[in-house]
């Protein structure tokens, strides 16, 4: 494999030299300090660095090319590439399969670790940033592409732009925090993939599904997606979903459906959620159906459900959520409440059907023009959603 022409003063050892003398299969084990990249690996090699090695690629390429198959790269900090996009210069670029890489520190990297048609390899508890520049301008942290079968778990993420999943399928993406992105997670044309225990804040976007199938996304954390574009998880013609036992907190948008489900004969599956504190609970682009909602917690939102253009959601299954403004009783203390939990649009609809008077949502104006409908409606207003069995208490919706 060809390195990129380097004018990187040979003020550190190569790296190189140790991978160039070293034999199949060999564990290296190099002395601390600090090494020159780019290196390009092309054989089974274990590489521990013991947390005592530094790979300065120079600010030309990345750090590692890692072009073979059952190689390991643990104990490393990996820093300093250069910042081409289109030759997305990472910390790492990952072309083989059944690779182990963990356990390093990747800074001052565009990208992190890059993994193109590769498959079955594991990126397991590294720390991953991205260079000081403008978000837009940031590389991935973890970046797939075309890659099926591999590992993504238990990394912290700082700083990055987005981990992206492009035509990729059947990965674990894990237990992993991050923190100060664009998108904590964004898939592209991927299937059959699972999103498990995440931690995901101060992200603009948690998670978002854009044409990619049969994805369960479950037990995260995200919170704090806020801006003009801020959401928690979003969907776009993305079907057969599971979205289960997610915290969803803070967010300007909890859930943002645009033509989701878009094959007609699947659905998806939002259930067990708590979606709580956010300006719109769940945002539907417009009156399309085969969503089922159920055992949901819905808690200190501005805005509930909102249906753009004032239309309907309610050809979704609404039901056995907990709503924190129904009005009801239990009569019969059986936890359910004994009238449906309806949810209409009165004044509040100006904001959805005028963009620019969505400045005033949640205003004083438009609350007590809120009230004034409600008390004595000029018109029949619309009614958004309609469950049939809303839960008396956040507590009695289940986790499992």
């Amino acid at each position: 494999m060809l390195l990129p022409t380097l004018l990187w003063a040979e003020e550190y050892p190569s790296f190189q030299e140790l991978v160039d003398a070293a034999k199949e299969n060999d564990i290296i084990v190099p002395p601390p300090g600090t090494y020159a990249g780019p290196v390009s690996i092309e054989k089974s090699l274990v590489i521990d660095g013991q947390g005592k090695v530094v790979i300065d690629a120079g600010g030309k390429g990345s750090v590692i090319y890692l072009d073979a198959d059952g190689v390991t790269l643990k104990g490393l900090r990996l820093t300093n590439s250069g910042s081409s996009h289109n030759d997305i210069d990472s910390g790492v670029q990952v072309r083989g399969s059944f690779n182990v890489i963990k356990d390093n520190v990747i800074d001052n990297t565009l990208f992190g670790i890059d993994l193109g048609q590769a498959e079955n390899n594991i990126i397991r508890r590294n720390r991953i940033s991205s260079k000081p520049v403008d978000i837009g301008v940031r590389g991935d942290s973890v970046r797939l592409w075309y890659s099926f079968n591999n590992k993504i778990i238990d990394n912290v993420i700082r700083d990055s732009r987005d981990m992206v999943v492009w035509y990729s399928k059947d990965n674990l993406i894990a237990r992993n925090d991050s923190r100060g992105g664009r998108y904590s997670l964004h898939f592209m044309y991927s299937q059959h993939n699972e999103v498990l225990e995440n931690h995901y804040e101060d992200n603009q976007v948690g998670i978002f599904l854009m044409y990619s199938d049969s994805v369960e996304v479950r037990d995260n954390y995200i919170a704090h997606a806020i801006g003009a574009t801020g959401m928690g998880i979003g969907f776009k013609e993305t079907s057969d979903v599971d979205v289960h036992n997610n915290q969803i907190l803070y967010c300007a948008i909890g859930i943002y459906l645009d033509v989701s489900p878009y094959d007609p004969d699947a659905t998806n599956r939002l259930t067990g959620n708590v979606i709580a504190f956010s300006g719109i609970g769940i945002q539907f682009l417009n009156d399309w159906q085969g969503n089922i909602l159920e055992n949901n917690r819905f808690k200190g939102n501005i805005t509930q459900v909102m249906v753009a253009g004032g239309k309907t959601a309610n050809r979704n299954t609404w039901s056995s959520n907990y709503w924190d403004d129904y009005e009801g009783f239990d009569q019969d203390l059986d936890g359910i409440g004994d009238r449906p939990y309806e949810l209409y649009s009165y004044a509040d609809r100006i904001w959805m059907d005028v963009p620019y008077a969505q400045f005033f949502k949640g205003s004083p104006v438009l609350e007590v023009l809120d009230f004034l409908e409600r008390l004595a409606p000029f018109t029949d207003p619309d009614m958004i959603l309609r469950d049939e069995k809303p839960l008396m208490s956040a507590e009695a919706a289940p986790n499992e």
